[in-house]
């Protein structure tokens, strides 16, 4: 695994602190312990995906499907960012 360098530094958590090994979860089939590691995963992951199929089919409403699947995404890393300093 990568080294968090804001861990390093300042000796503190960055928002991304956890998306590493949420993924290698999923790779385990832990589903559950991919969430609870970081809970946006289920968010981000299907955003990615969306925005390669856009790339090469012409999909109606895409940008509101994108909009909605960033904005669930932000909400929920901030949301655990927060919830990590208590």
């Amino acid at each position: 695994m990568l080294p968090c360098f804001t861990k390093k530094l300042f000796g503190f958590d960055c928002p991304g602190c956890g998306l590493q090994r949420s993924v290698t979860y999923l790779f385990q089939g832990e589903f559950v312990a991919a969430f609870e590691m970081y809970p946006a995963i289920y968010t981000i992951l299907p955003l990615f995906a969306f925005l390669l199929a856009d790339v090469f089919f012409k999909i109606k409403y895409a940008n509101k499907i994108i909009i909605t699947l960033m904005s669930s995404s932000v909400a929920l890393i901030l949301i655990n960012y927060i919830l990590k300093f208590f």
